[in-house]
C-alpha cells in the first residue's frame, strides 16, 4: 500500500456513526472525529481538544506548532495532539499539505468486577499515547497508510460483516498509531523463538488427522509441508518417536474405536472410514493394537479401555 494511495480514501470521515469504540489490549477507545483533507491551501488555527488528535500526512508539506514548538511535516509524517495540547496546523501554499486526521479517547478498560485491566503507567506500546512529554511528530508510519484505506473502503460499502471487520480495524488502528510516538524501549519484547521443526510436525500430524479415510503415502505427507520424503519422516521421527505410516495406522485405529461405538454405523463403514477398503485386513489390525476384534469392542461398549 503506497502513501498516495490515502488520496483516495476520502470515505475515510463516512466512519462517523460506524466506528464509535474499540476495545485493544486492556484499553479503551472512543472515536470523536475522523476527517479527510485534500491536498489544497488550509489552515486551522490555535486550539486544544480533550482527546487525542492524530493526523497522517500523505502528500505536500506543512507546519505543526504544538504549544512554543514548531514542526516541519511533510509526506510519511504522523503528529499528535494530546489532550489539553494547544496547536495549530498550516498548510504550505507551494506544496498543499493533504492529511488523514483521527481522533479518540484513550483509557484502561475495566475487568468486570471494575478494576482496572490495564496498567498505563507500565511501558508498553501505549507509552506513546500515555506518556505526556513523549514525542508528537514521527515518521513511522507503518501500515497507517493501509489501515486508512481499509477503514474508508468498509465505510464507503458496507456489507455483511463491517461491524466486525471495523472493530479489529479500529483497534489496529490505534495501536498503530500509539506505536508512532513510543519510545523504542516501550516496544522491545522479549525475541519469539519458534521450535520451526516442531511446526512442521505438527502440520504433518494435521494433514494424517484430516485425511484419515483416504489412501496417504510418506510423499503425500512430505510434499505438505514441502521437504523430501527423507527429511520429513528424519524430522517426524525425532520429534514424535514414530515413524509417519505407524502414526497414521495408530490414529486410524484410534478413531475406528470411537466410531465402533456409534450402532448406527456397520463395521465395514467404519473400516472405510479409517481408511481401509476391506473388513479383513482392518479387523486384523484392530485386534492386534487392542486385542479384541472390532465386534468385541462394539458389544463391551468400549469399557475395555477404562
Amino acid at each position: 500500500m503506497r502513501l498516495s494511495d490515502v488520496l483516495e480514501a476520502d470515505r475515510f470521515v463516512d466512519l462517523a456513526g460506524l466506528l464509535e469504540s474499540c476495545e485493544v489490549d486492556g484499553f479503551r477507545a472512543d472515536f470523536l472525529s475522523w476527517g479527510h483533507y485534500r491536498p489544497e491551501y488550509w489552515r486551522n488555527y490555535w486550539h486544544m481538544h480533550s482527546f487525542h488528535e492524530v493526523c497522517l500526512a500523505y502528500s505536500g508539506s506543512g507546519r505543526f506548532n504544538n504549544g512554543t514548538a514548531q514542526y516541519d511535516v511533510a509526506a510519511g509524517s504522523v503528529f499528535l495532539a494530546r489532550p489539553g495540547d494547544v496547536h495549530e496546523i498550516e498548510s504550505s501554499r507551494a506544496e498543499p499539505l493533504g492529511i488523514a486526521f483521527w481522533g479518540f479517547t484513550f483509557r484502561p478498560g475495566s475487568t468486570q468486577d471494575g478494576r482496572p485491566a490495564a496498567a498505563p503507567e507500565q511501558p508498553g506500546w501505549w507509552s506513546g499515547l500515555t506518556r505526556s512529554a513523549g514525542p508528537v511528530l514521527s515518521d513511522r508510519s507503518g501500515s497507517l497508510p493501509a489501515l486508512i484505506t481499509a477503514l474508508a473502503a468498509e465505510a464507503a460499502a458496507p456489507v455483511a460483516g463491517y461491524s466486525t471487520a471495523l472493530q479489529a480495524l479500529g483497534a489496529t488502528l490505534v495501536l498503530e498509531t500509539a506505536r508512532a510516538f513510543a519510545l523504542d524501549e516501550d516496544l522491545a519484547v522479549e525475541p519469539v523463538r519458534r521450535d520451526r521443526g516442531l511446526l512442521v510436525v505438527e502440520a504433518m500430524q494435521r494433514h494424517l488427522r484430516d485425511n484419515l479415510s483416504r489412501p496417504i503415502t510418506v510423499r503425500d505427507v512430505a510434499a505438505v509441508v514441502h521437504l523430501s520424503e527423507r527429511h520429513a519422516e528424519r524430522l517426524f521421527t525425532q520429534q514424535t518417536g514414530a515413524s509417519i505410516m505407524a502414526t497414521l495406522w495408530r490414529l486410524r485405529l484410534e478413531l475406528a474405536a470411537q466410531l465402533l461405538l456409534d450402532p448406527s454405523l456397520t463395521v465395514t463403514e467404519v473400516a472405510r472410514a479409517c481408511g481401509y477398503s476391506d473388513v479383513r485386513p482392518f479387523s486384523t489390525a484392530f485386534k492386534r493394537h487392542y486385542g479384541r476384534t472390532p465386534g468385541e469392542h462394539r458389544r463391551s461398549g468400549g469399557t475395555e479401555f477404562i
